[in-house]
């Protein structure tokens, strides 16, 4: 049996919420995960109603909801927070702007993402964290390990109770692995998984494209972290095999730039092997929806993402239940 193929809103999140749906039928996904910004999916409005009104929508045009995703306040949680946070936080979220205030209301608010999502009928928040030490990535001045082991339990005092009730709630935290997160990489994602304990309600929106540009071994990424990939982003990057003038750091260009060492790109136009993904999702033995993350600075992104699912289905194959070389024994 195939994945649901869905598209993530959030780079859509300029489009009315049912006009993304005429679209997204029309490219043909399964369903959508819904970002909670622009008029998708609003945390604050989610009452019974509002959900029930979503879930006609979606309805309406035959398509099904599995995951919301709240990265925006997510990331506020932990931060070091600075006038970035301004422009992709809600106003009741940002409030005075004092940093600690902040982290304190993103926190409530990432908790009542959890109770709206269980309104919505689904049990699975995808998201950031922020990080507290993203700063002390470059060890220079020198980075003591205290200073690290700090960050790993600020992240974790303020995470835990939120995680806390999202096992009383049923909802599963994904963390999409990714620079300027606590876990970006498979060493700091086990040490992010050491510093809470291994919560069971925390685990990995698995995303290759952030993993593959820096080095990190993606496929391995699924199979070190097999029982904590509770969802899937399907999107493609590109890098460079020669010497560029601006490298993995990106050099402080905008995507898209000439010269980058690296680039996201439409499924399909990238780097990333796609078939080891699906086959080790296989191995773990993955069920659930594939999500397209359409990020591609030098394609129309709806010729993109109807090309993207295409790609989707094509690639996704269900697993063997039998070994090729069963046929060949003697009954």
């Amino acid at each position: 049996m195939s994945r649901p193929i869905t598209l993530f809103t959030g780079q859509w999140a300029d489009l009315p919420f049912e006009t993304l749906c005429q679209k997204a039928k029309s490219f043909g996904f399964d369903g959508l995960e819904l970002a909670c910004w622009g008029d998708h999916f609003e945390v604050n409005k989610a009452d019974e109603a509002y959900c029930r009104k979503k879930r006609e929508i979606l309805t309406r045009y035959g398509l099904k909801v599995f995951a919301i995703a709240n990265h925006l306040v997510g990331q506020a949680v932990t931060d070091r927070i600075d006038q970035r946070h301004k422009s992709i936080l809600p106003a009741y979220v940002w409030g005075d702007g004092d940093p600690e205030g902040v982290r304190q209301r993103a926190a409530h608010e990432m908790i009542s993402t959890a109770e709206a999502a269980k309104r919505l009928g689904v049990n699975t928040v995808n998201g950031f964290t922020g990080s507290p030490i993203w700063h002390l990535i470059y060890s220079f001045p020198p980075v003591t390990p205290a200073m690290i082991e700090e960050g790993y339990a600020d992240f974790a005092a303020r995470w835990t109770p939120i995680l806390d009730k999202y096992h009383e709630l049923g909802i599963l935290f994904a963390l999409e692995a990714h620079p300027t997160e606590i876990a970006f990489d498979i060493a700091s994602a086990r040490r992010t998984l050491k510093a809470i304990n291994n919560h069971p309600n925390f685990g990995f929106n698995f995303d290759p494209s952030h993993l593959g540009y820096q080095g990190v071994d993606y496929v391995e990424f699924i199979h070190t972290f097999a029982e904590k990939i509770f969802h899937v982003h399907m999107k493609d990057v590109g890098w460079s095999k020669v010497p560029v003038e601006a490298g993995v750091f990106g050099g402080h260009t905008e995507f898209g730039t000439r010269g980058r060492f690296w680039d996201f790109r439409s499924l399909g136009h990238g780097d990333i092997n796609f078939e080891e993904i699906i086959r080790a999702l296989n191995r773990i033995g993955y069920k659930g929806p594939l999500s397209v993350e359409w990020e591609d600075s030098g394609m129309d992104r709806e010729s993109g993402a109807k090309e993207a699912c295409e790609f989707v289905r094509k690639v996704d194959f269900p697993s063997s239940n039998i070994a090729f070389d069963a046929a060949f024994e003697k009954k």
